[in-house]
């Protein structure tokens, strides 16, 4: 019994560096990109169309986004990332809505399509 608790002991430090390594590809990813990860309050996708809804304090705009597109198992994904912050004072309670084409998104007519950002649940 004792010996079981040396080796717990021992490998107890190496295990606590493991929650500090980066080793999903995904996280390693999202480093890699421009800007923060932006929180959505909605997205939807139609008509060849991306439409986002985003947190605004009312400076908020197509050029504060940048829409990074990746495949994934035949996909395309979009990560929505914030490259400025905004620092008006007349914030949205219903964010902003900004679109994109799947032309600017360089994705074909019909491609399926999912989002890789985390929703923002309103304010209650």
């Amino acid at each position: 019994m004792k010996g079981i608790v040396v080796i717990g002991l021992a490998v107890a430090p190496l295990l606590g560096a493991c929650a500090h390594w980066p080793w999903s590809r995904a996280e390693t990813v999202q480093a890699a990109m421009p800007g923060q990860l932006e929180p959505l309050h909605a997205a939807a996708f139609g008509n060849d169309r991306a439409v986002f809804w985003v947190t605004s304090n009312g400076c908020t705009d197509k050029t504060s986004l940048k829409p990074i597109v990746s495949r994934q198992g035949g996909e395309a994904v979009i990560t929505l990332r914030r490259l400025f912050e905004d620092r008006c004072d007349h914030p949205s309670a219903d964010g902003v809505e900004v679109t994109w084409s799947f032309e600017e998104l360089g994705l074909n007519p019909g491609d399926r399509v999912s989002v890789n950002n985390p929703l923002q649940l309103p304010q209650t």
